[in-house]
């Protein structure tokens, strides 16, 4: 993993390049180097060109990560990585050369490694970002994440989140359903969250009757089925997406209008229990990497419309993205704010379009495009 301005990333098999820009912004890209052949060439493109800019950058090593960069070890060693064009399976390797000379490490367990922030970056150059595509601006490209942000505060479940979002021109709602001791389901992220943003110090979980008697950081109104139907009752064009829970038929049938939901679900069994009984289903990334054979043809037999995915494997499933977009499966990404400068804005200038829509926590003023479409 790597830390930068208190953001924590956790990455994945192969070498990962950090590139640091003008005006403290930074991207990242993980190149898979052990699997694939043409992830190590563009990879070795990459540092030349890093190279020839005098670009400011860390590359890291995450398992394995030599296996398809022997072809390439004499160029690496012109480059002057000189250790990286040693680099055996399984060993541990860090460069950098954010103290204006390359520096390299490896070992053959870990290395753990602590530097400053680069100054007076001039390098403008994107390197990992590509265009985004051309795209419609609808309304249900946006989904309100948990309700959407209130008063600053995310993950409320509220109803002043609901209604605040709604004012601003979202749609399209998510709330996070959980289940009560005597079996009713509510909105909370989860009940160690709901202990603390209600500073309920009892046993968790607790009744609905209990549940209901706690507001949010003492002021936001808490959600059972009840005044979830009348809200939805009350804004008939508002739509209503679901996170945790994953009974499809059980949650329907309380819900007031089950043309009017779409379901993330997590597991085979309940997306198939989902189709059979006409229920709108968003497919998150567990089942669907679970999916045997071809992915397109599960998901139109079982009438999945709507994919979840982190924007974080947006680089990686490329081409993936580019058959749903094809087949008119829409792709709605998550994790918007969870990397430095990787909010709202920067999804709809940059990505919407390789995705069909997002996750977001507030409504921007770029938005207001799509209030005006259909």
């Amino acid at each position: 993993s790597f830390h930068i301005k208190n953001v924590t990333e956790n990455l994945t098999r192969g070498l990962t390049v950090i590139s640091f820009q003008a005006g403290d912004r930074y991207e990242f890209r993980t190149f898979d180097t052990y699997q694939s052949p043409e992830e190590a060439e563009a990879l070795v493109n990459l540092l030349k060109q890093l190279t020839k800019d005098n670009a400011s950058f860390v590359i890291l090593a995450h398992d394995s990560a030599a296996k398809n960069l022997r072809p390439h070890y004499p160029i690496l060693k012109q480059l002057g990585f000189e250790k990286m064009s040693l680099l055996a399976d399984r060993q541990a390797y860090v460069a950098h050369n954010l103290n204006d000379k390359l520096v390299e490490m490896q070992d053959d367990t870990s290395i753990g490694v602590e530097v400053l922030y680069p100054k007076d970056v001039k390098n403008t150059a994107i390197y990992f970002s590509q265009p985004k595509l051309n795209f419609e601006p609808k309304i249900d490209r946006y989904i309100a994440h948990a309700g959407g942000i209130i008063e600053g505060v995310k993950y409320t479940n509220s109803k002043e989140a609901l209604d605040q979002s709604y004012s601003q021109g979202f749609r399209i709602f998510e709330l996070d359903i959980i289940e009560t001791t005597d079996g009713a389901f509510v909105a909370a992220h989860d009940w160690k969250h709901w202990a603390k943003e209600t500073h309920f110090k009892g046993n968790i979980p607790v009744s609905r009757k209990e549940f209901l008697t706690h507001k949010i950081r003492g002021k936001f109104e808490p959600l059972d089925m009840f005044a979830i139907n009348k809200w939805f009752k009350e804004h008939p064009d508002a739509i209503l997406v679901t996170d945790k829970v994953n009974e499809p038929i059980r949650f329907s049938k309380q819900f007031i209008d089950k043309a009017r939901l779409r379901m993330e679900l997590f597991s085979l069994p309940a997306i198939e229990e989902a189709s059979r009984n006409g229920i709108s289903i968003l497919i998150s990334d567990i089942p669907r990497s679970q999916i045997k054979g071809d992915v397109i043809s599960y998901l139109k037999d079982h009438k999945v419309e709507f994919v979840s995915m982190s924007r974080r494997a947006i680089i990686k499933n490329r081409e993936l993205l580019k058959t749903f977009r094809e087949n008119d499966i829409k792709v709605y990404v998550y994790h918007v704010n969870f990397d430095s400068g990787k909010d709202e804005k920067y999804v709809y200038s940059n990505e919407i379009g390789l995705v069909y829509g997002m996750y977001a926590d507030k409504w921007i003023p770029a938005f207001k495009a799509a209030k005006k479409a259909p």
